[in-house]
């Protein structure tokens, strides 16, 4: 996509706008012309990118791209404010490039409805000047960052988990890059997703708009940016800290001599793919999965079995199985004499994420009947008993 090169100006109504940028120095008519020349790209349209397409969209970024394939659900409104109660069940994007259209017709807003993949974000980052990382998940981290290194792209780093956040700014010419900061990406399941752990709606408000700040600054030139700095955020102490992020003259990717210089399979770098993805996801490669409908048929025959349930007590409150038991996955080790001759059993969680990784631990332990509910409550919600509360 070719840039117009017609010079810009600002029409009258635009300078009664941005009126309060063009007076400041570090702004005036020379900065709000780079912003509405520049092009952002923001890669998720959820929790970060919510304030970050807002706030960008209100400081006059003239293009701004959007990459999401999702649809609005209810569990998103809490923290994605770009979107409504009408847009549940909305594709994100038509969601957000509305919101936007009200907010600012001026900007100029190009969606594109895919999955980052190796395959396509070269091409895609190309039409930018700069990322804005708004993913929730460790594969699509480390493709952002190596395609913005590859690329030449600023990757305006956020990310959040329960009351904490982080930032910093990665890919420049001179600064790290996420992987001088983060090597390896931790084991599958280790760190849990906000789906399963949950997070403080306002906590991505602060993040992105904190990566809306960076990429502002990034765009006009001015102020000291987050390059080599790594900003930590505790909602709970309301207190900031900073980490120094040094380039990494060995990193593999932005090292003096890199040895990925073109995107990789990473699913399968994470440790996600293709083997690993059943153990990460649902059961480990042995395990029998029993489906919410064997689990209806036994428990209407009164059959003795355990139902064992290994989330969280505030995700017991909110809905449960009839007759389960709860453990959480955390405390499962230390309790299993609690567990001594109930060989057969059924575990869920809320997906079969976590229940899975409590089979694998409890047929090692030698309960070799433990079985995974396929689907977790939420299926059992969606295929048994829609009456009980979806979260």
């Amino acid at each position: 996509m070719k840039k117009d090169s017609t010079p810009l100006a600002l029409t009258h109504e635009e300078v009664a706008r941005y009126s309060r940028h063009l007076i400041m120095p570090e702004v005036g008519m020379e900065g709000q012309l780079k912003l509405k020349a520049a092009r952002a790209l923001c890669i998720g349209v959820g929790g970060l990118g919510s304030p970050v397409l807002l706030y960008l969209a209100a400081a006059g970024v003239g293009t701004l791209g959007l990459v999401d394939f999702d649809e609005v659900d209810y569990s998103n409104l809490h923290r994605q404010i770009i979107h409504g109660t009408p847009d549940v069940g909305r594709s994100k994007l038509d969601s957000a490039k509305a919101r936007i259209n009200v907010l600012n017709p001026e900007v100029e807003v190009v969606t594109h409805e895919m999955a980052l993949s190796s395959e396509n974000a070269l091409g895609l980052f190309a039409d930018y000047d700069l990322v804005v990382d708004g993913t929730d998940n460790f594969p699509t981290r480390y493709l952002v960052n190596d395609a913005c290194v590859i690329g030449g792209k600023p990757n305006v780093y956020g990310s959040i988990f329960r009351f904490e956040g982080q930032a910093s700014v990665f890919a420049t010419k001179d600064g790290p890059c996420y992987r001088c900061m983060f090597p390896e990406p931790p084991p599958p399941g280790l760190v849990p997703s906000c789906a399963e752990g949950g997070v403080l709606g306002i906590l991505p408000g602060v993040v992105g708009m904190l990566q809306a700040t960076e990429a502002i600054k990034l765009i006009l030139g001015v102020g000291e940016s987050l390059v080599g700095r790594f900003l930590l955020f505790d909602a709970l102490k309301m207190r900031f800290r900073e980490l120094k992020v040094r380039k990494d003259p060995d990193c593999p990717v932005c090292g003096e001599h890199p040895t990925v210089t073109q995107l990789i399979d990473y699913e399968q770098f994470c440790g996600i793919a293709p083997t690993a993805t059943a153990a990460a996801t649902s059961s480990t490669e042995d395990a029998d999965e029993a489906t919410v409908e064997e689990l209806k048929t036994r428990l209407d025959r009164h059959e003795s079995f355990l139902l064992l349930d290994v989330r969280e007590p505030q995700e017991f409150e909110i809905c449960r199985i009839p007759g389960s038991v709860l453990i959480p996955l955390g405390d499962l080790p230390s309790r299993l004499f609690e567990l001594e001759g109930r060989d057969d059993m059924i575990v869920h969680c809320k997906s079969g994420v976590r229940s899975g990784k409590a089979v694998k631990l409890l047929r090692e332990a030698g309960y070799s009947k433990a079985r995974n509910l396929k689907g977790g409550i939420l299926a059992w919600i969606n295929r048994i008993d829609p009456t009980l509360p979806k979260y």
